[in-house]
């Protein structure tokens, strides 16, 4: 008999396990634990479930809940039977519950490690991804208390309850038993598990995104009676664009008798619209804003897009209203762009809907455009605009309190109208989220991003996110890592995307220079050189030279099997009478633009100095790519500004001051290949097609070559990337994890601070032995007595260094005293150092046996709150300190990362030979990073570990210093089920 909750322990409320989460369609909804309170809740979701899936839930018909089963499936202990609901608009839709049993299957407690578990979907809302939603966060749970398994009996007719285990990742063991499918399913997460959950992530949040953007009908709410203010501008914006949709101006201010506004049907509210709103653009002051969200809410509006301002960036006030305003838009099951925000744009032939603020909708391309400004979404879409680019998507998020820039990564995945994604960030709300997400993404096309706060360790108003402590230089460094391009300006993030969207991928970093100046040649070879770049010596073809001489030139060069891309540079010709021609731009483009007619698997780009129309008839011109890869979705798969300063109130209609706040060329034999099995979403196909593409101009050779040198190197990033690094087999032969494990439980065990303790040396030395990292002793020598002694014991030569904190790896203060030969040389060093020092109860000297000589380096990994765990290398000593000289990679490394991080360092020639010294073991030492890497991977409880110094000499290497810091692990909400951030 099952225990009654009076007889079990009660545990308070676990608001932790309350989540939002996008479901399959796109749509979202809120998981939450069943309580007392939701009786009748469960018998109006019952009431709507039909009586087949009463009977695959009960076995027999079961047309009503009795007031036992009522309250049964409302009374949880939340530790041995716990029930979650999924609700829309605070209605339950499904839920699932489990209750531990022992080995007889017999209600039990703690230490029974099982539970059945059972499911129930309303049928309106099967196939939408809920059961396996609840799959997720239920077993989450159940790991949570202690259960490692879940038993399941399904009838064999029920075949989406079968599949939703099956296809859930986890291994599990099915009989048939009884006229049932007994099905028993290991909660412990799987590569394969975390694949399906990442690919249905990826799925819903990349669906979410394309609901927003290509609505079949659209509503502004908020629309002003007469011309002027938001809601009537990006009324006349979506009219403008030719949206395809339905369009609806909404205001309940507006006349009875008014029928039309600008030509479209004029409603008082939604409700008076017979048709289907997909999403609603909300033009009015922020205190009217909820109402206009249940409104839609109400009538099944499926997104926002909130222009209205009055939210965080105002303050306290203002961010509580902001979080009340995503409680309100996701009960409903809708997500939101803003608020602040400035608009979205899609250029698709089938959409064309302009829902901004910008009054001319960009032309149609292959750029993808996702800002966290509006004032810098302004300005790059009048810098894209003025360059002749055109766009396939845009979306201003303003205050960013829901879409974010990972929900725009996973849409550009698999967007097939988008080749370039470019991203304005001011900050990352999960780290670790967006560096897999834009990692899986610059496979397959260029992400380019501008990081705004980059020193200032400030987030967007109201958007509550760890705050990294990592250093800029830091963060750059893994994003490179992850394949994104990260630039400094928007200028560059333009520069960029124009060269990636409209021209193939460089080979390598050969660089054909050809031009009528040979200053301006001259200085574009300077740039490559300083970009790190291979030039050619520039080919002058003089002051005279005429179009059909740039046209030769540059058709040779194409054909010049020694360069991988031409940078063009020219200047006003010189006509027949002598004097400079500042035009025809337009005779020039179309030489240019007929040399590359016949495909070129080479970029080209042009630097031109006062040339009139040039830029624009470069950009007006037909293809200049080879046909190449493109991406493409399966067929089942759905498919200069001026900003008005002030909106109308829906009462009124007067102002009120609401102010809105894959690539050209790519090989697709570059991409890294899905693992068998896994589940990560819709893989983008490649298709071969001519391709828009245009060739760029630019204004000065500098930007020329800063765009060409971050096309090179991500394109040598995609040839690395299609085959990935592993971690060697060989470390699992001298790695005792489990031991490990044991060392750091009873560590922490005697450390009741939360902040966790730091290791002595040698507590140090014996975790760190674990995954076969040798420490050098060394031993303590508080006089002269002891000093000899530890070096009788330890053999001469040896080094005695002091260990105070505010002298350790100081030998610039004379801390260190090194190859001391014998015991009269050490009583002269002890009393050196003492005299010189203090006492020996301050210096708290050691005596350590000599290592062979070689090159000092530093070996660090440490856990950022919002960055995750990262892998550091450099050399040591002050110098590397000052220029910040230090290489980064996130955890865990590969065999190609730890080679990669010791040579990418400007100091790395040190540990090559430099200037006819012996090179030294870098084998041992990325060994050595692969094991730290290892460690910190395995124990997420190890929050710091610092080598230093770590000798390498030409044959092994020597660690003599360690310092380990253990703590109770962070949270790692990114192997966690999927859940939308919470505010």
């Amino acid at each position: 008999m099952e225990p009654t909750p009076e007889q079990s322990p009660h545990h308070a409320y676990p608001d932790h396990w309350e989540a939002d989460v996008v479901l399959r369609d796109g749509g979202t909804a809120r998981i939450r634990p069943i309580t007392t309170d939701d009786a009748e809740r469960l018998v109006s979701f019952y009431e709507q479930v039909s009586d087949e899936s009463k009977y695959y839930r009960f076995f027999a018909p079961y047309p009503r809940l009795s007031d036992r089963d009522v309250h049964r499936f409302t009374h949880h202990d939340y530790v041995d039977r716990v029930g979650l609901a999924v609700t829309i608009g605070g209605e339950f839709i499904g839920t699932v519950r489990f209750d531990r049993i022992n080995d007889q299957g017999r209600p039990a407690s703690a230490p029974a490690d099982e539970a059945e578990v059972a499911f129930l979907v309303q049928d309106a809302h099967q196939g939408r991804g809920v059961a396996s939603a609840l799959l997720e966060h239920i077993a989450a749970v159940a790991r949570e208390r202690g259960i490692r398994r879940f038993a399941a009996e399904v009838l064999p007719a029920n075949n989406k309850m079968i599949k939703v285990f099956r296809d859930g990742g986890y291994s599990q063991r099915r009989s048939f038993e009884d006229g049932s499918v007994h099905l028993t399913l290991d909660l412990e997460p799987t590569e394969k598990s975390l694949a399906v959950q990442r690919g249905r992530e990826q799925r819903a949040e990349a669906r979410s995104v394309q609901r927003l953007l290509a609505p079949g009908s659209v509503a502004v709410i908020g629309t002003g009676r007469t011309p002027g203010g938001v809601g009537r501008t990006v009324l006349r914006n979506l009219l403008a664009a030719g949206y395809t949709g339905r369009t609806y101006a909404v205001n309940r201010a507006f006349d009875e008798g008014l029928a039309t506004l600008d030509g479209v049907p004029a409603h008082r509210s939604l409700g008076e619209i017979d048709e289907q709103v997909d999403l609603a653009v909300i033009a009015v002051p922020a205190h009217r804003v909820p109402e206009a969200v249940a409104d839609c809410g109400e009538h099944g509006v499926q997104g926002l897009v909130v222009l209205s301002a009055g939210y965080a960036e105002r303050g306290a006030d203002g961010r509580e209203l902001q979080r009340e305003l995503v409680r309100q838009a996701r009960s409903y099951g809708m997500r939101i762009i803003g608020p602040n925000a400035f608009g979205i744009i899609n250029t698709a032939e089938t959409v064309r809907l302009n829902a901004s603020l910008a009054p001319e909708s960009p032309a149609r391309g292959r750029i993808g455009l996702f800002t966290q400004s509006g004032a810098i979404g302004i300005a790059l879409l009048s810098g894209l605009h003025r360059r002749g680019a055109g766009l396939s998507s845009f979306i201003s998020a303003g205050n960013r309190a829901d879409v974010s820039g990972n929900d725009f990564l996973q849409y550009s995945f698999e967007d097939p109208d988008t080749d370039v994604a470019l991203l304005y960030l001011e900050s990352l709300g999960n780290p670790r989220k967006f560096t897999r997400l834009a990692r899986r993404t610059a496979a397959v096309k260029p992400v380019v991003v501008v990081k705004g706060a980059r020193h200032s360790g400030t987030n967007p108003p109201g958007h509550a996110v760890p705050v990294s402590r990592i250093p800029d230089a830091t963060v750059s460094a893994l994003m490179r890592q992850a394949g994104v391009i990260r630039v400094d300006t928007v200028t560059e993030m333009v520069d960029a995307g124009l060269l990636l969207a409209g021209q193939p991928l460089p080979a390598g970093p050969r660089v054909a220079i050809l031009g009528n100046s040979e200053s301006l040649g001259l200085l574009t070879y300077d740039a490559c050189l300083a970009e790190g770049l291979r030039p050619r010596p520039p080919i002058d073809l003089t002051t005279g030279a005429s179009p059909q001489d740039f046209r030769d030139a540059l058709a040779e060069a194409l054909a010049d099997g020694t360069c991988d891309a031409i940078i063009v540079t020219a200047i006003p010709w010189v006509g027949e009478n002598g004097e400079a021609e500042t035009g025809d731009g337009q005779v020039l483009a179309e030489a240019l633009t007929k040399a590359v007619a016949g495909g070129s698997a080479k970029p080209v780009a042009v630097v031109h100095v006062e040339i009139g129309g040039l830029a624009e008839a470069l950009a007006a011109a037909s293809s200049t790519a080879a046909p190449r890869p493109r991406t493409v979705t399966p067929a089942n798969q759905a498919p200069a500004a001026a900003t008005p300063a002030a909106d109308r109130d829906t009462n009124t209609g007067q102002d009120t001051g609401t102010t809105p706040g894959g690539p050209t060329g790519a090989d697709a034999s570059t991409a890294p290949q899905t693992p068998t099995g896994q589940d990560t979403g819709t893989t983008p196909t490649p298709e071969t097609t001519p391709a828009p593409g245009r060739i760029p101009a630019y204004p000065a050779a500098e930007r020329a070559v800063r765009a060409l040198a971050e096309a090179v190197k991500y394109a040598q990033w995609r040839r690395q990337a299609a085959v990935p690094g592993k971690i060697p087999e060989f470390l699992d032969d001298t790695i005792d994890e489990a031991g490990a494990a044991a060392l750091i439980e009873a560590q922490l065990a005697t450390a009741p601070d939360p902040r966790g303790r730091p290791l002595t040396h040698h507590e140090a030395r014996e975790l760190l032995g674990r995954y076969g990292i040798d420490v050098r002793p060394t031993l303590p020598a508080l006089d002269p007595e002891a000093a000899v002694a530890a070096a009788a014991r330890l053999g001469y030569p040896v080094a005695l260094k002091t260990t105070a904190p505010h002298l350790r790896h100081r030998a610039d203060l004379g801390g260190v005293r090194l190859d001391v030969a014998d015991e009269e040389a050490l009583r002269r060093a002890y009393g050196e150092l003492t005299d010189l020092l203090g006492k020996p109860a301050e210096l708290l000297p050691v005596v350590q046996a000599m290592a062979p000589r070689g090159v000092d380096t530093v070996v660090r990994a440490s856990i950022d709150a919002a960055a995750g765990a990262v892998l550091s290398f450099g050399l040591a000593g002050a110098p590397s300190e000052l220029l910040g000289d230090t290489a980064h990679r996130l955890v865990p490394a590969t065999d190609r990362d730890a080679a990669e991080l010791i040579r990418s360092i400007r100091a790395a020639p040190v540990l090559f030979g430099w200037r006819g010294s012996a090179p030294v073991d870098t084998a041992a030492l990325e060994e050595l990073l692969l094991r730290l890497s290892r460690l910190v991977d395995d124990h997420p409880e190890v929050v710091s570990v610092a080598l230093e110094p770590v000798v390498v000499a030409p044959q092994g290497l020597t660690v003599l210093g360690a310092s380990v810091r253990l703590a109770p692990p962070p949270a790692r909400g990114d192997l966690g089920p999927r859940r939308l951030p919470n505010y």
